[in-house]
């Protein structure tokens, strides 16, 4: 099994390596980043990953993590994403997490999907209303003037 997958692996490499046709980035399952990943065509996250994601599409698999922001064209989640996410298409499959708040242009969310944070269409955006959406810098700013106030 293993031989195959290398084999299946090496012809992909060639085939991207005779052509423009992108091999997507995956990050196994046992792997774990601290930092940001720019750039790229396509990242598939098996493993975890402690930092900023931009690029053109990105799918976050059963057993992955993201905590950080991402911004793509694409985004599919089924594991977990803990950040802000802006993106044109967003996927959130049957028990997968998303927490934090997400600005799209089209959304599907699959029964059982857990979503905790601020959706915000990109048709309805505006600046004051992304100055309205809640982030930990926002709400320590108002605990600490409401403690001034108290």
């Amino acid at each position: 099994m293993r031989n195959l997958r290398k084999l299946i692996c090496l012809k992909l490499a060639a085939i991207g390596k005779n052509s423009k046709a992108l091999v997507p980035s995956i990050i196994s399952y046992d792997t774990k980043i601290k930092g940001d990943i720019w750039g790229g065509e396509t990242v598939q996250i098996d493993g975890r990953i402690e930092g900023n994601i931009m690029c053109s599409e990105v799918i976050v698999g059963v057993h992955g993590y993201v905590a950080g922001d991402i911004k793509a064209k694409s985004l599919s989640v089924y594991g977990t994403v803990n950040g802000t996410i802006d993106t044109e298409e967003l996927f959130v499959a049957k028990d997968a997490r998303l927490i934090g708040n997400t600005c799209y242009t089209q959304i599907a969310l699959a029964p059982g999907a857990y979503v905790e944070g601020t959706c915000v269409p990109r048709s309805k955006l505006t600046a004051a209303t992304v100055k309205s959406i809640p982030t930990a810098e926002n709400e320590n700013k108002q605990e600490t003037e409401l403690k001034a106030v108290k």
